[in-house]
């Protein structure tokens, strides 16, 4: 009896290890996830962030990984989305056809304080999704595990 719970017990042991081993060599298929903040009347920021966007999406490509970047707007960075005074629209245009990977968040509270300031709507570009607070988005995002940077 005690022979076959020896062998049975090393049976297990092989098992465990092989699993162990094949767990090792086995990459992980995780989507990486990508907030980029713009809180900037300033086309140089809004395009440096526009390049990271297309740095970083290229780069997991190139491995053949997931990612996902969501581009987030708010305060002065609005301008970047919206739709009548974009200094980056048409690379925004271009890139929600070329680029997938990379979406487009523009605060409302921003947009709402801008149209009372403004009298008048203040409209966001179509490739761009409003969200109740650009800054929630951001914090509820890294809540989640996604990593953030500010270009």
């Amino acid at each position: 009896m005690k022979n076959s719970t020896d062998r049975l017990a090393v049976k297990q042991a092989h098992k465990r290890s092989f699993l162990a081993a094949m767990a090792r060599t086995v990459p992980v298929s995780k989507t990486h996830r990508l907030i980029l903040q713009v809180d900037t009347n300033d086309p140089a920021a809004m395009n440096l962030t526009l390049n990271n966007a297309t740095n970083v999406t290229q780069h997991y490509r190139e491995l053949r990984e997931k990612v996902k970047i969501e581009v987030i707007t708010f305060g002065p960075g609005l301008h970047m989305l919206r739709d009548d005074t974009s200094p980056v629209k048409a690379r925004i245009e271009q890139m929600a056809l070329s680029t997938p990977e990379v979406s487009f968040k523009a605060c409302g509270n921003t947009q709402e304080k801008m149209q009372q300031a403004e009298h008048k709507d203040i409209p966001i570009v179509s490739q761009a999704q409003v969200v109740k607070s650009g800054v929630v988005r951001v914090m509820e995002l890294q809540e989640t595990g996604w990593t953030y940077v500010k270009p």
